[in-house]
């Protein structure tokens, strides 16, 4: 790494392989910022070196990066030529390889009101929450993509659409959030507390990289784990309502059978879907349950099934120990080629915390 800095007024041309998509960044903004800015869609999570999901191969250029935790970078990885581009600040023309960017022609960012049409509890700690959009220019998006809620303070909370873009040109049509109560949460005390409909929200979107690459036909494993069914459930509705026949395994994983809150919902999904199989796996039921399915860790249930995901692509959101065990055993036991797994981590203002 460059540790000289240059003038902070200085810009260096970014360039992100194999898509060939460049921008610039100035020498005192970070890379993932630079491309935000200017609409180029790298990967990213907490955007605070917390998660790791803006990591990324650095073919060439040098920068420096700022304070993150190790579960998000090693010093194994950062010496193997990986940053973190929410950490990273260019020193020179940097060339870096992330198979997740998306096309020139992705959705637009736009920052708009919302308004609260429908809070409807589906357990204990989530609510589905539906916003109304503004009149005139819908939202475009990609399923599986994310919104930011900008709070009065300027902080902000981002939450994965759970419904697929054709669905909002159906009269009345709204955006379907799955919220899951963090008792202390800024926003979430709120939403669970003192929200009624009509209450109007700021929020931006669409953000992320986690949606489904149509350019391949390998069958599909999705991973969620509580909330993180969220983008999941998107994408089963955009694939259902393409017609897209890959051949697709569902794992979902929760505590107590309660936390797949909307299981009846799949069950009727797998009745027109022949390629979607469904597995539920609960790492913690008690006896009054009832549970006599798949139990232990759901990242792991999909190894004993599959333990070649040599031929697989792999969508996993939720909790980032989830996400991450994933990644790594997927890769480093099952043979799946890093760039077939395609991520969203859940990280909290609590994970960003940790040490």
């Amino acid at each position: 790494m460059n540790t000289t800095a240059p003038s902070k007024d200085a810009s260096f041309p970014i360039t992100i392989e194999p898509s060939g998509r460049q921008f610039e960044a100035t020498a005192d903004e970070t890379i993932l910022a630079a491309a935000i800015r200017q609409g180029v869609g790298l990967p990213y999570g907490c955007q605070d070196g917390a998660c790791g999901s803006c990591r990324c191969k650095k073919l060439s250029g040098a920068v420096t990066l700022g304070p993150h935790l190790s579960k998000a970078l090693s010093d194994e990885d950062a010496a193997a030529g990986y940053v973190l581009t929410c950490r990273a600040y260019a020193q020179s023309a940097v060339v870096l390889q992330s198979r997740q960017v998306v096309q020139k022609d992705a959705p637009p960012i736009r920052k708009m009101p919302v308004r609260v049409a429908a809070l409807i509890k589906k357990s204990h700690d989530v609510i589905e929450l539906h916003l109304q959009l503004p009149a005139g220019e819908p939202l475009r998006f990609y399923a599986g993509q994310y919104i930011e809620f900008i709070l009065g303070d300027g902080t902000r909370r981002c939450y994965s659409i759970a419904n697929a873009p054709h669905t909002l040109a159906a009269a009345a049509a709204s955006i379907e959030l799955h919220i899951r109560h963090m008792p202390g949460g800024k926003f979430t005390d709120h939403v669970f507390g003192a929200m009624k409909e009509k209450e109007v929200l700021r929020c931006e979107g669409p953000y992320g990289s986690f949606f489904l690459r149509e350019d391949s036909n390998k069958p599909l494993i999705l991973l969620a784990s509580g909330t993180g069914f969220a983008p999941i459930k998107a994408i089963i509705e955009h694939m259902a309502h393409k017609k897209i026949a890959r051949a697709s395994t569902l794992y979902w994983g929760g505590r107590r059978p309660a936390d797949l809150y909307m299981d009846g919902w799949l069950r009727e999904q797998l009745a027109h879907m022949p390629q979607l199989r469904y597995v539920p796996v609960i790492s913690d039921a008690q006896p009054e349950d009832g549970w006599s399915g798949r139990t232990g860790f759901v990242h792991r249930a999909v190894l004993e099934d599959f333990p070649d995901l040599s031929g697989y692509q792999v969508y996993a959101c939720g909790a980032p120990i989830v996400v991450d065990s994933a990644r790594r055993d997927y890769t480093a036991q099952a043979g799946l080629p890093e760039g077939e797994f395609f991520a969203d981590s859940f990280t909290s203002e609590a994970d960003k915390a940790q040490p």
